[in-house]
This record gives C-alpha cells, sequence and structure tokens, in this order.
C-alpha cells in the first residue's frame, strides 16, 4: 500500500478518499485554491498544497501542478476523485510519466472510452447492445436528416465528447434538425473544444439503469450490480437509489456481463461504470462508460458492503480482488439526495452565501458525506453539490421513509438549497410506487419544486421550516414543530411504512 496519497479534488469527495486513506494508513496531502484556504479537506488532510486562485482553471485543472505538488510532498499515488481531472487520459498519462500512480483506469482505458462514438465502437465489438445509432460524428446536416429517416424520428444528437447534457438535443421531425444540429454543435465546442456530434435513436420513457464494475491489474473484472438514476434535471441526477426497482435478478446478470465485457474490451482496470437506458420492455442500451468513481458510489457501497474507495486505492497498489461474483448480491435498499446551493422555486438558480447553521441528521442508516461546515463560504466558482444524504434500510419503503426523516433533520441556513426538493420527491406516489423514468421530473417540476405555490403557501412553508429549524435547535416544543412539517414543503405528511 502507499504511503503517501495526493487527491486532486476537493469537496465532499476530497474528504472521502481522506478518509479511506486515514482507514488504510495512508498519509493525504489535499490541494487547495484560494477559495477553499479553509474548507475541511484542507484541515483533514496531513499536508495541504496551494495551487492558485480560484477559478479551477487556474487551480484545480493544472495537471502539471498537481504533479509537482505530489512529488514535492513525496506522495506516491494521485487520486482525481471525480470531475476535474478525473477523465483526462493525458492527466492520467502525465501522472505515470512522473513515476507516480494514478488511483484510478489506465490512460488508454480512459481514451477508449472517452469519445461517446469511440464507447459505442467498442461496446459493439465487445457485444454489449447499444442504441441505434452511428459510429462516426456527422458531417453535416443532410447526413443527420437521411439517417434520422432511417431510424424514424424521434432521435437525439449528442455531443461525441459530452456529459452532463451539453451538446443534446431530442429531434422529433424533420424541420428541425438542421438548427438542433448547429446548436449542438456550437454547445459542444464550448464546453468541450469539440464539436463532434453523432445521432442516436430517442428511446422514449426510459430508466437510466447503471452498472459499477471494478477490476484489478491480475484480470479480475467483476460487477457490483445497478444504481437507478433516473431522477434528473436536464440530464443531471439528482437523486439515486440501488438496486432497481425495475432490474431482476435475472436482468441484474445480463446487464452486469454486458458491463464486465464491455469493460475488458476497454482493458480497464480499477472502478468504473457503465451507463445503460432501460426501456419498458427490460431491453437495455449502453449509453458510455464513466471511467472514474462516480458521485453515486455510496448507495452501492451500503448495499453491496464493499467500500470501493478503498478498493481504488487496493486495486491500484496492486492488490488482488479477493472477491467472487456470486458473493456480491444487493442486501437491503440505499437512497442518496444530492444536497445543492441551488434555489428549487426559482429555476433552481445557484445560491451564494456564508453558511451560518448547519445541522445534520444522525440515527440508524442515515450517512452524510459533505464538504461543508457551519462558517463555510459557498460562492459560484465550483459544482453547486454541497454534500451527499443516504441512507439505507432494509426494504425501499423503509428507505423512503427514513430519508425523509433524515431530510426533516437537516437544516442549513445562510444559503438555499435543495432539501425541500428532495422531501417533495420521497412524498410523490410516483416515486414510492418506483413508477419514473428519465423524463419524469420534467413532468412534475412545478409541483416538485414548489415554484406554482401562492405567495401564503410560500409563507407558510417559510414559518415552517423556520419551526423544524429551531426545533433541532432546541426550540419550541416537539408537538408545534411537528404540527409544521406538513406545510414545510407544501406536502402532505409522510405516511408510516408498513412494520417490519
Amino acid at each position: 500500500m502507499f504511503s503517501k496519497v495526493l487527491i486532486a479534488n476537493r469537496g465532499e469527495i476530497a474528504l472521502r478518499v481522506i478518509r479511506a486513506c486515514q482507514e488504510l494508513g495512508v498519509r493525504t496531502v489535499a490541494v487547495y485554491s484560494d477559495a477553499d484556504a479553509r474548507a475541511p479537506h484542507v484541515r483533514e488532510a496531513d499536508e495541504a498544497v496551494h495551487v492558485g486562485p480560484p477559478p479551477s482553471a487556474q487551480s484545480y485543472l493544472l495537471g502539471d501542478r498537481l504533479i509537482e505538488a505530489a512529488k514535492r510532498t513525496g506522495a506516491e499515488a494521485i487520486h482525481p476523485g471525480y470531475g476535474f481531472l478525473s477523465e483526462r487520459e493525458w492527466f492520467a498519462r502525465a501522472v505515470r510519466e512522473a513515476g507516480l500512480t494514478f488511483v484510478g483506469p489506465p490512460a488508454e482505458a480512459i481514451e477508449a472510452m472517452g469519445s461517446k462514438t469511440a464507447a459505442r465502437q467498442l461496446a459493439i465489438r465487445a457485444g454489449t447492445p447499444v442504441v441505434p445509432g452511428t459510429t462516426e460524428p456527422l458531417r453535416d446536416a443532410a447526413e443527420a436528416a437521411a439517417i434520422a429517416e432511417q431510424y424514424g424520428y424521434p432521435v437525439l444528437l449528442k455531443a461525441a465528447a459530452g456529459g452532463g447534457g451539453k451538446g443534446m438535443r431530442v429531434v422529433r421531425a424533420a424541420g428541425e434538425i438542421a438548427g438542433a444540429l448547429e446548436s449542438a454543435q456550437r454547445e459542444a465546442r464550448n464546453a468541450f473544444g469539440d464539436d463532434a456530434v453523432y445521432v442516436e435513436k430517442y428511446i422514449e420513457g426510459p430508466r437510466h439503469v447503471e452498472i459499477q464494475v471494478l477490476g484489478d491489474r491480475h484480470g479480475n473484472m467483476l460487477h457490483l450490480g445497478e444504481r437507478e438514476c433516473s431522477v434528473q434535471r436536464r440530464h443531471q441526477k439528482m437523486i439515486e437509489e440501488a438496486p432497481s426497482v425495475a432490474v431482476t435478478p435475472e436482468l441484474r446478470a445480463r446487464m452486469g456481463a454486458a458491463a464486465v465485457a464491455a469493460a475488458r474490451a476497454a482493458g480497464y482496470e480499477n472502478a468504473g461504470t457503465c451507463e445503460f437506458l432501460l426501456d419498458r420492455d427490460g431491453n437495455f442500451y449502453f449509453l458510455e462508460m464513466n471511467t472514474r468513481i462516480q458521485v453515486e458510489h455510496p448507495v452501492t457501497e451500503l448495499v453491496m458492503g464493499v467500500d470501493l474507495v478503498q478498493w481504488q486505492l487496493r486495486v491500484a497498489a496492486g492488490e488482488a480482488l479477493p472477491f467472487r461474483q456470486e458473493e456480491l448480491e444487493p442486501r437491503g435498499w440505499a437512497i442518496e439526495c444530492r444536497i445543492t446551493s441551488e434555489d428549487p422555486s426559482n429555476g433552481f438558480l445557484p445560491s451564494t452565501g456564508r453558511i451560518s447553521y448547519l445541522h445534520l441528521p444522525t440515527g440508524p442508516g442515515v450517512r452524510w458525506d459533505g464538504g461543508i461546515e457551519a462558517g463555510s463560504e459557498v460562492g459560484l466558482y465550483y459544482d453547486p453539490m454541497l454534500a451527499k444524504l443516504i441512507v439505507h434500510a432494509r426494504t425501499r419503503e423503509l428507505a423512503i421513509a427514513r430519508m425523509h426523516r433524515a431530510l426533516l433533520e437537516l437544516t442549513v441556513e445562510g444559503v438555499e438549497t435543495s432539501r425541500d426538493f428532495h422531501l417533495r420527491v420521497m412524498e410523490h406516489d410516483d416515486f414510492r410506487r418506483g413508477d419514473i423514468s428519465i423524463q419524469w421530473l420534467e413532468q412534475h417540476l412545478p409541483e416538485l419544486t414548489g415554484a406554482g405555490a401562492s405567495d401564503e403557501e410560500k409563507l407558510v412553508a417559510a414559518i415552517a421550516a423556520a419551526l423544524v429549524a429551531d426545533r433541532v435547535r432546541g426550540g419550541p416544543p416537539r408537538a408545534a414543530a411537528g404540527a409544521a412539517n406538513g406545510a414545510s414543503n407544501g406536502a402532505a405528511a409522510m405516511p408510516a411504512p408498513a412494520a417490519g
């Protein structure tokens, strides 16, 4: 095992890696920008190195500076977390060429899966089902129109180097395709420096289901089941769970085998995720592979009993996986809510400020992966995700009830957050039944965000939220606060789950 690891990231994922290292007896080096000088991850690491001003292009994205910091502090490996440089093959290669270990897949595997079109070609060769579409970038609108006619509308234009929904356009009629292609190419060029766009058949009403894979350098490659990630807004995941209500053991085995085949074809090692669309008939189609640890990895850890971040480090240090595929079965149910500094009732506009008060939920089966504390400054330089609230219970019904309770306990003052949005989702009949798709959230946004609430309803909700905050501070009597809980999110209180 390494003696020292540099974490080339910030916030909650930096803290997550630090904790994994501490349990392995590994010393850690944090990096920080001016904006993060007092951040928790800086304090919790054994050492910290300043890497530049707040903009990530001048700090966290400077690969040479990060490698130099690792060498200067005697770190033997670099863990990239997610985002920033985690999926940049040139960075993985530069780390290796500097004589250090990149805690992730080989640069060649990142490169093979880094382009959506290249990943589709690789998946096809591996026998993994893909959405019908092209494997080469489109030349012009005429070619796009001809292919769309072949597959039938609607079709989806997608940036080859894309992610996060950027460079994506749904086209439902021939007259829309030229403008949609130009728009997708422009957005892709601005976001990724690459305007390559391809086309695929648009699947109506699918679920987004992903398979976690884990491989070592000794030829072992396993899958750790699925995660349901269908609660999305503008292709950004907001709530994830494991397992999925739509996946049977037989389907899990088939999807897992397909993911393992794609990963092997890429020469993959370490943790990674294959993302699939799952249609209403149980057909699944490969979308892409995320060549890093995922934001939503905790739900897999909780149902599988495997510390994925520790195994990232162990695999990178040369250890062989001790698990057998038949041993890896989900136990119980886990749900994760991404707590962001956004105002859902106002179009999810970012919220900035100083966190003046923070009360965290506790109790059985509750996990908080956060990068904030009272006094933290929340700005606009980085992603708005403040933390992840995760719960685990014996059944999905109990997990939803537990998440609802934990969300009510959570209090963040000083910035707007997504907490009340998540409460509404937990209370929604569709979600409680598991009747969701990747379009579900967009179809129900007004009722889930409170955007259409009257001024009187908003006032009641604000008063109720204040009562709950006072309760956790030891304020008003429990009965008074409890009576307000139903109004705190503009919806009825959660029914009690069945016993058991």
